[in-house]
């Protein structure tokens, strides 16, 4: 399965035509809105509606370290690139859920470290704004704990899974499934097996 609560972001603008005069890299404010389904960079501002950045502006939109605050409560904070979150940077959401590391072309991408309020966690890489391939931690609010390989956001491969009352599983996944490997209680001893996804 997809991982529980991750959010999608696609708010990010396009760069827009620069001014003449906005040709050099400055600190200032700049605010986004939608026009005609298109988000763009303005100078001024609708407080109603419109996110606030603050930081430093390149060809009149967001370039280098700034700030970036939605209408809702949502914020940015990091590295900007043309106008979009680039490199290292955190998104915090208005009920406290939190994304903390890299980023490409306003998608989290690389290496990154998921968390919710409830004690959702997810510690590994992203690609395109979604968990990707690869070696990762997940853990529940619950306390359980899967460690091992992802592939296109669920459990595939490798991995060990500790349910919050100690027992555990260790062996292979299937898209987001137990596939072939062995259950244990949580004082080591087998409880059962599982061989292509079926319990043994």
């Amino acid at each position: 399965m997809f991982y529980v609560g991750v959010k999608h972001l696609n708010l990010f603008p396009q760069k827009t035509k620069p001014k003449m005069s906005e040709i050099s890299r400055n600190q200032g404010v700049l605010f986004l809105r939608n026009v005609n389904g298109e988000p763009k960079w303005f100078e001024d501002d609708d407080e109603d509606n419109d996110g606030k950045y603050f930081g430093e502006i390149e060809n009149g939109v967001p370039d280098g370290q700034g700030t970036f605050s939605w209408s809702n409560g949502d914020k940015y904070v990091g590295e900007w690139k043309n106008g979009k979150p680039n490199g290292q940077g955190t998104y915090t959401w208005s009920d406290g859920t939190k994304y903390e590391g890299e980023w490409k072309e306003g998608k989290r991408h690389g290496q990154g470290i998921y968390t919710s309020p409830d004690g959702e966690k997810y510690v590994g890489e992203y690609k395109d704004g979604k968990i990707w391939n690869g070696q990762g931690t997940e853990t529940l609010p619950d306390g359980s704990k899967y460690v091992g390989e992802f592939k296109d956001g669920k459990k595939n491969g490798q991995g060990t899974f500790t349910f919050s009352n100690g027992n555990k599983y260790v062996g292979e996944y299937k898209e987001g499934k137990t596939w072939t490997g062995i259950f244990y209680d949580k004082n080591g001893n087998i409880s059962f097996k599982r061989v292509n996804g079926k319990k043994r």
